[in-house]
């Protein structure tokens, strides 16, 4: 096992994959580009089957010890990661903030959650289970680790979905290769790094690669499973690919979220809330809130009192404390959220604000990175595209409705989609009745986007397959195993 001593801080200048153990570089590097400034960040290893192969390797012979190992030691272990980990929360977040330019007040919220993933999922134990049981026989369920794990990282969370990954699969036994996004491999590749100054060689790797590298991971036959956070274009293809392996796979996808506003809201209480659950991350969120649903009886008030906050939330880069709302991620992105902005024109939508990009274009700081300004559609038919699809960026409709609360759930249930869905009213009973019929993995009552490592969520329907974190989560990164043992009193 590595040393449970620092020598030396840990430092954010140079960045390295890390194979059983060591640090390393590649022949080639690669680099990816500020969102906010459009500069350069810093090199990182260009990966190829061969440090795969490597990894892999390793992460097989790691393994096997590494399932021996008690609980206890595993807690103990991590936790000391966690301490160190604490302290360098500074680093991350200026990091974070570099390579995905996410606001700062939200690159510590980020920071944060990915504390608690290791704290809180290591309160949790994955126990034998008496199943059945006959005069002679007592039968049980036992979880037993997978093996050798990868996750693909997405790039709009690229700390929070990291650490989603590697702490789960290494408390459940299993050893793990981190592949984060190309577009976001920084954050990854430090909290591997560090990891590793607590934790066997082999246990958690990392590799830094291009746009092909991941197919590389689904086909490797040696790697277990797969845990996937992604489009739902790409998730189709990471399940088709582990297919030819028969790897275990968990897919969280997108998910275009739905909001139902009653019409008993205190609209000034619950305008601020929603605006920035939709907002939160430049849109750049799966569980953002995606779709709005506002009564009739409240529709024009509660309209211009959100425009009037979202009116509020400064554009501009993430390291400006002051900035609310960050440049997109890429320019893929852009251009793919630019197709929003031109429905607006093509089909004639009404915009009850924003709907244009000129005066980003027009800002010597901003025309510079990856900003968009944030857009409300007015109550736009339910067939167009920014209702059907997810944009992943600032711009979202606003819709109306009235008649029976069972008519707006079909209305919002009619959605390839299902990640989470809130319902907001004063009639918490109300509420609760139509958030359990809403077809989601996750629904809130009067809030959104609540997360916990000890929740497992997950998508129905398009938004994904399998379920991450608390005892659901740690379950996927096992196989069950039943076992049957005769009774003491019973004869062989």
């Amino acid at each position: 096992m590595a040393s449970q001593e620092i020598d030396s801080r840990m430092d954010f200048v140079t960045f390295q994959n890390t194979i059983d153990g060591k640090l390393c570089n590649t022949t080639q590097t690669r680099h990816s580009i500020n969102p906010a400034t459009g500069e350069a960040n810093p090199p990182v290893p260009l990966s190829t089957k061969k440090e795969l192969d490597d990894a892999v390797l390793a992460a097989k012979k790691a393994q096997k010890s590494w399932a021996r190992t008690s609980t206890t030691e595993r807690r103990k272990m991590l936790l000391a990661f966690t301490d160190s980990y604490a302290t360098y929360e500074s680093d991350f977040v200026d990091l974070l903030i570099s390579e995905q330019g996410k606001a700062k007040f939200l690159a510590h919220d980020e920071f944060a959650r990915s504390l608690a993933m290791i704290r809180e999922t290591t309160e949790l134990l994955l126990t034998e289970e008496v199943v059945a049981e006959t005069d002679t026989m007592v039968a049980s369920v036992r979880f037993v680790p997978i093996g050798v794990g990868c996750g693909l990282v997405p790039w709009n969370y690229p700390v929070l979905l990291a650490m989603g990954k590697l702490v789960p699969a290494v408390w459940a036994g299993n050893t793990i290769i981190i592949k984060p996004s190309p577009d976001t491999p920084y954050c990854a590749l430090k909290i591997v790094e560090l990891a590793n100054k607590f934790l066997p060689p082999g246990v958690v790797q990392a590799l830094s690669g291009g746009h092909e590298f991941g197919p590389l991971c689904t086909l490797h036959p040696d790697i277990d499973k797969i845990a996937f956070t992604g489009s739902i274009e790409t998730g189709k293809k990471v399940m088709e690919s582990c297919a030819k392996t028969l790897k275990r796979v968990t897919l969280e996808l997108g998910g275009n979220d739905s909001c139902i506003v009653c019409e008993d809201v205190d609209i000034e209480n619950v305008v601020p809330q929603i605006a920035q659950l939709a907002l939160m991350n430049s849109g750049q969120i799966c569980m953002d809130i995606k779709r709005l649903y506002v009564h009739a009886d409240i529709y024009d008030q509660f309209l211009s009192a959100l425009v009037s906050h979202v009116s509020k939330l400064k554009v501009g880069p993430g390291a400006d404390p002051t900035s609310w709302v960050g440049p997109l991620q890429n320019k893929a992105q852009v251009n793919n959220v630019q197709t929003f902005y031109d429905d607006i024109k093509k089909n004639g939508l009404k915009v009850a604000y924003g709907g244009s990009n000129e005066s980003i274009k027009m800002n010597d700081t901003l025309k510079k990175g990856y900003f968009v300004n944030p857009t409300i559609i007015d109550n736009p038919p339910d067939s167009e595209r920014i209702v059907q699809l997810e944009p992943f960026g600032p711009i979202f409709p606003v819709l109306k409705w009235s008649g029976e609360d069972e008519e707006i759930v079909d209305r919002v249930n009619d959605s390839i989609t299902g990640l989470g869905a809130s319902v907001w009213s004063t009639n918490i009973a109300r509420a609760e009745k139509m958030a359990r019929e809403l077809q989601a993995g996750s629904v809130w009552v009067n809030t959104h986007f609540c997360l916990s490592a000890k929740v497992p969520y997950g998508g129905f329907k398009n938004s994904g397959i399998g379920m991450a974190w608390g005892l659901v989560g740690l379950k996927h990164w096992c196989n069950a195993q039943s076992v049957w043992l005769p009774r003491e009193k019973s004869k062989i």
